[in-house]
């Protein structure tokens, strides 16, 4: 199956082919359009050459911090974020012997699956939620409990999050979901 999240092919494709890859993607998507964020990996790819956890960890911080910035940027906090890809590359080295789908294949239920989340740098639990509801929605990976874990998000047809795009059409509804969210937030504020 091939993911549509960044909207682009080559993007689109990267997430589908690396475990990696689709965790950094979410990891990128914050303060940052979803779709540039899932389109990240794909640069750091093109610019570094791989996304293999091992390499990513071990590249030197200011040379990777700089192809990060390098326009356009693979975030709106290129520094920031390049740190956190290397700090995420190294857990998965360390606690998943460089397999980044181990987090979730071995994962014994949903609410395992949120705690090995939400250890992951720039993962608290709404985000760990919307991953897990990504991996139920798209790849069929449903741990005992996934949908309870997910909440909301699990939801079919919601349109809430990330979990929920699949095409142009879906992410628009998406967009729209949390504008609405942030206009009565603030009209609540």
């Amino acid at each position: 199956m091939t993911l549509r999240i960044a909207q682009d092919p080559t993007a689109d494709q990267v997430l589908s082919d690396s475990p990696f890859a689709l965790l950094m993607g979410m990891m990128l998507d914050q303060q940052f359009p979803m779709e540039r964020a899932f389109a990240g990996p794909a640069k750091v790819l093109e610019r570094f050459g791989s996304i293999e956890p091992a390499a990513l960890a071990d590249a030197d911080p200011e040379a990777f911090a700089a192809l990060c910035a390098t326009p356009p940027a693979v975030h709106r906090y290129p520094g920031s974020m390049a740190a956190r890809i290397q700090q995420l590359a190294r857990i998965v080295v360390d606690e998943y012997d460089g397999h980044a789908d181990r987090l979730w294949t071995e994962a014994t239920s949903g609410a395992d699956l949120m705690r090995r989340l939400q250890a992951l740098p720039g993962f608290g639990k709404q985000k760990a939620q919307i991953f897990t509801a990504l991996l139920g929605k798209q790849l069929g990976v449903r741990p005992d409990g996934w949908e309870r874990a997910a909440g909301d998000y699990a939801e079919s047809g919601s349109h809430r999050s990330v979990a929920d795009v699949v095409d142009q059409a879906s992410l628009e509804k998406v967009r729209a979901f949390k504008q609405e969210k942030k206009r009565a937030a603030k009209a609540g504020a």
